[in-house]
């Protein structure tokens, strides 16, 4: 005789596979934390095209004329300079400068120094020929920087930046997550397959599967490079420990500054002959005896046109070159962070990278609203099921339903 079947209390025995397990992971990672990166995926997409809105939002600042812009000897810089230090002579911090592409207004940027009123880094508009401030606006205080700030750290410093780390890391772990749990077993022509006329529940779970394929390469791209870029020392450390030592950039000390500073012209000729090959991208002069020029240039094969990665300092008083940090000469760990900034933003790729970027920057919403829909309609049988009244019986409970 075979033995008797017993049944533990009414319940059913059951078994939950691993892909069973990875399939709540992703379900509670993406209920739990869907909004926030339907957040993070929107300010994205807008952040793409940061100076493009901006510009738009300010007219005053948009340029209306054509030409390169400003190169190495342009006089434009240092009468610039002086616009700056005559319109705000109480600012003894540092004032950069940004050379851009076309000859329209110059972007400048005023550092302050620990022990003002404010620590809020000011953008200021200069119109072409450097005489006249367009426009001053503190860093967060309008559209595009508060956005950027959103983005990048929750508006909460850095402790919103850890957060944003951390939520990069849950869309990770939610992307293999969800690619684990759509892993055919067998074919994949039926894992790929479009029911158009299948019932709601099927539809939207077609829906968020193709949406989730498409995206998935975009997204891994922008949610690794997200993460270190919001972590940078948990970054730096894991780059040390496999593939080599990260250089920083560390500002020379100045000696001997007490003389009156040399034009920042004088400054701009000793960094080209030091990169006569480098395209100026940003000149930085310091406030009185506090610092050395800046000069920021895009070496040859530099994948980041608005914020390159070399360096010349040179001193305010003599014009000899301090210090020089070319990116030819970094290591490999540099050059995977060099890349992270301009893969992150879509700079490298032009137009259309851009624009395939932002429209990724959608599909987290697309992905959370099409899980969040058909995790509400597949339990709304499960509450009408788990209790049942028969005509001629008292109420009774369905074991079938956990």
């Amino acid at each position: 005789m075979h033995a008797p079947l017993t049944v533990e209390s009414g319940k059913r025995a059951r078994v939950v596979s691993l892909r069973g397990w990875v399939r709540q992971l992703h379900l509670w990672l993406g209920l739990s934390l869907g909004a926030l990166l339907v957040l993070l995926g929107l300010t994205g997409s807008a952040l793409v095209f940061y100076q493009d809105i901006d510009g738009w939002l300010h007219p005053e600042v948009r340029s209306r004329s054509a030409g390169p812009g400003p190169g190495w000897t342009d006089p434009v810089w240092d009468r610039a300079l002086a616009t700056v230090r005559g319109r705000w002579p109480e600012r003894q911090g540092a004032w950069r400068f940004e050379a851009t592409d076309g000859a329209g207004p110059i972007p400048a940027r005023y550092l302050p120094l620990r022990h003002e009123h404010t620590d809020r880094m000011v953008m200021v508009w200069l119109s072409p020929d450097g005489r006249q401030v367009l426009r001053e606006a503190e860093w967060g205080t309008y559209a595009m920087t508060w956005l950027y700030d959103l983005h990048m750290a929750l508006l909460a410093g850095e402790t919103g930046q850890t957060v944003v780390g951390g939520a990069g890391l849950v869309l990770l772990l939610l992307l293999l997550s969800g690619l684990w749990a759509w892993w055919p077993k067998g074919r994949f022509r039926p894992a790929l397959h479009f029911k158009r006329g299948a019932a709601a529940v099927r539809r939207l779970h077609d829906l968020h599967k193709w949406a989730g394929l498409v995206s998935l390469p975009l997204l891994l791209m922008l949610t690794v490079t997200g993460v270190m870029l919001a972590l940078p020392q948990p970054s730096n450390a894991l780059l040390v420990a496999t593939v080599g030592p990260v250089s920083r950039v560390v500002p020379p000390p100045v000696v001997g500054a007490a003389q009156p500073p040399i034009p920042l012209a004088q400054a701009l000729q000793a960094a080209h002959r030091v990169m006569p090959q480098a395209r100026l991208a940003w000149m930085e002069a310091p406030g009185p005896g506090r610092g050395a020029y800046m000069v920021r240039v895009q070496q040859p094969g530099d994948p980041s046109r608005r914020f390159p990665h070399s360096y010349v300092w040179v001193h305010p008083a003599t014009g000899a070159v301090l210090a020089v940090q070319d990116r030819e000469r970094f290591g490999a760990s540099n050059v995977v962070n060099n890349w992270l900034h301009p893969l992150h933003d879509a700079s490298v790729g032009g137009g259309p990278l851009r624009a395939l970027v932002a429209l990724t920057g959608l599909f987290p919403a697309a992905l959370f609203v099409t899980g969040l829909l058909r995790w509400r309609l597949r339990r709304l049988p499960r509450r009408h099921d788990r209790l049942s009244v028969r005509p001629s019986g008292p109420l009774t409970i369905d074991p079938r339903v956990p």
